[in-house]
């Protein structure tokens, strides 16, 4: 993997997990740096789990592809900022 690669995949894991972060509901605990993470990441699985089910790549946009990252996204934000929130809150309460 060259350089445009590699900021290629930070650029749309910061698209894929913005659009994941919006389309969930509420206030999630987690930073820019970790969103674009879980996008990068739900980006890769979501490309794999298309390519298993046998969607064909086309020239424009492979829209049920990117639905497969976004909820992907959605489902990896849900849970890092559950993770989050549970470890935050047990480092507050008093022992």
């Amino acid at each position: 993997m060259n350089i445009t690669g590699i900021i290629s995949a930070i650029i749309i894991g910061a698209i894929i997990g913005a659009l994941g972060r919006l389309l969930l509901p509420g206030r999630q605990p987690i930073g820019v740096i970790l969103t674009v993470i879980v996008g990068i990441i739900a980006a890769l699985i979501g490309t794999g789990i298309a390519q298993i089910v046998g969607v064909r790549t086309t020239s424009g946009i492979d829209w049920i592809e990117l639905a497969f990252q976004v909820g992907l996204a959605i489902l990896g934000v849900a849970l890092v900022a559950s993770f989050r929130a549970r470890r935050n809150h047990q480092r507050r309460a008093p022992r």
